[in-house]
């Protein structure tokens, strides 16, 4: 895969449903600007705010925006998956699909999640947040096969446990990380990737 500079990207795929914009805005908090990779959100959108990109905003530095089709994917920039369309990664670049639902979902986090795998493998570090179904658990475990790292939200932290007990149970082996810590679990996994920690400038 090449993508950015020097042909490498880390990619950090973030799956949630209900109660998702607390928790990604918890996880963002604690992601320093010069982290190496690029942030990609799939929340299911029904009854989410319509200014999504701008709340987000005020707990990153980077750019938030809504992924467009056909757009080369780029470091250090927060990417949602707009409302309506399923979110596909196709040679590097975003691909908006108007599929039928899948988990009664479009955005589908499984549809998103088996897309990055096949794209980018062992570079997508996975992470399921709190939800009330099982979207993002099959998704998770094909980003497992492809030696992607799976992370969950300690169901205990989460405002709806189903959605990450039942990633849990499709991947035992994923880390479960309290919310407040996913950040910190975050970084670690994207320096392994890169070739070791850096000195962070947030």
């Amino acid at each position: 895969m090449s993508v950015g500079a020097d042909g490498y990207l880390v990619v950090v795929a973030i799956g949630c449903s209900w109660g998702g914009l607390d928790a990604v805005e918890a996880v963002l908090d604690r992601l320093p600007s010069d982290l190496q990779a690029t942030v990609i959100v799939v929340q299911h959108r029904a009854h989410a705010p319509s200014d999504l990109a701008s709340l987000l905003g005020g707990h990153t530095p980077w750019a938030v925006c809504e992924a467009e089709d056909k757009e080369k994917l780029d470091r250090q920039r927060v990417y949602l998956a707009p409302p309506g369309y399923h979110l596909l990664v196709d040679g590097g670049c975003f691909a908006l699909s108007t599929e039928g639902p899948v988990q009664h979902s479009r955005p589908s986090i499984d549809v998103f999640f088996e897309s990055v795998a096949e794209a980018f493998g062992a570079q997508v570090i996975g992470v399921v947040l709190t939800g009330a179904n099982d979207d993002g658990a099959a998704g998770l475990a094909d980003i497992a096969r492809r030696g992607g790292a799976a992370v969950v939200q300690n169901p205990a932290t989460a405002l709806r446990p189903a959605m990450p007990a039942a990633a849990l149970r499709a991947v035992p082996g994923a880390e479960v990380v309290d919310l407040v810590d996913i950040g910190a679990v975050v970084c670690r996994l994207v320096d392994e990737r890169v070739g070791g920690p850096r000195e962070s400038s947030r």
